[in-house]
């Protein structure tokens, strides 16, 4: 692990990432290996994508003020749905007054029935942001695949890959002061609350959760039925362009007379361990 806590720390050096970049950039186009990803082509992905679709922007307001839901709208969606934890800010009023905009708010989580009722069915998703503030990531990305007919734009921070530990990830929340100093990107200007400081249960959704590797989050796509199209890899984030497809995973409660069975079942089967 020394090696990469190295790497980790030579990456939040601005003057390294920019090296990084600049490698990676060269490589593919020399490899053939996926561009280098940047926040700001973000509202080029949305324009790409949202013209003559329907579009819901989830988590469109914190530091953005529901810009990418009016991008969609000026690149001719039909109907454009923003989702926050919280209310809508001054600047998003403001900016649908002037604008003269259609963009419809909803209050809610996504991981919520009530929420999921209310965004319905869209063409196309953009979540920026959100992944990592989440304490149940999957559950995050199972409610962004019950709202996605077609595509799915996600963009996220991420942790480094780890050679040889495929699908890693970190838990922030109580880890040590010394532990948590090495995801601390406040030199970047990123405000980590969870991270920079002790982890703050009245911050709620404010609080960096996690820190999932490149591999884990395509993963977590590919189980809650997103098919990676395109994937965007920059120092400390990833972007997935994603396709909607049949979950390979799903889950229900069984009725009582299916719980009797499947209890019978293994009861019969003398399979069941304490672990």
């Amino acid at each position: 692990m020394g090696f990469y806590r190295l790497k980790v720390r030579l990456l939040k050096e601005p003057r390294i990432a920019l090296l990084w970049r600049r490698a990676q950039g060269w490589l593919s186009m020399r490899a053939r290996r996926p561009p280098v990803g940047d926040y700001g082509r973000l509202p080029d992905l949305v324009r790409e994508h949202a013209s003559g679709a329907t579009f819901a922007d989830i988590g469109c307001m914190w530091g953005v003020n529901g810009e990418y839901a009016f991008v969609a709208e000026e690149a001719g969606a039909t109907e454009v749905t923003g989702v926050d934890v919280f209310g809508p800010t001054d600047e998003f009023e403001e900016k649908r007054r002037e604008r003269g905009s259609s963009v419809r708010f909803v209050l809610g989580d996504i991981t919520s029935p009530q929420t999921l009722e209310q965004v319905g069915q869209v063409d196309v998703v953009l979540c920026a942001g959100v992944l990592y503030h989440h304490p149940s990531p999957f559950d995050v990305l199972a409610g962004l695949r019950r709202i996605c007919r077609r595509t799915l734009i996600l963009r996220t921070w991420a942790i480094p890959e780890v050679e040889g530990l495929p699908n890693a990830g970190v838990f922030f929340p109580m880890l040590s002061p010394k532990a948590r100093r090495l995801w601390d990107l406040s030199r970047h200007g990123l405000n980590q609350v969870g991270i920079a400081g002790p982890f703050e249960p009245d911050a709620g959704y404010g609080n960096w959760f996690w820190g999932l590797s490149p591999s884990c989050i395509r993963s977590l796509l590919e189980t809650a039925g997103f098919r990676v199209d395109r994937q965007l890899g920059e120092e400390f984030a990833q972007t997935f362009i994603c396709t909607a497809v049949e979950p390979p995973f799903a889950h229900r409660l069984p009725d009582e007379r299916e719980a009797r069975a499947v209890g019978h079942d293994v009861s019969a089967a003398g399979i069941a361990r304490p672990a």
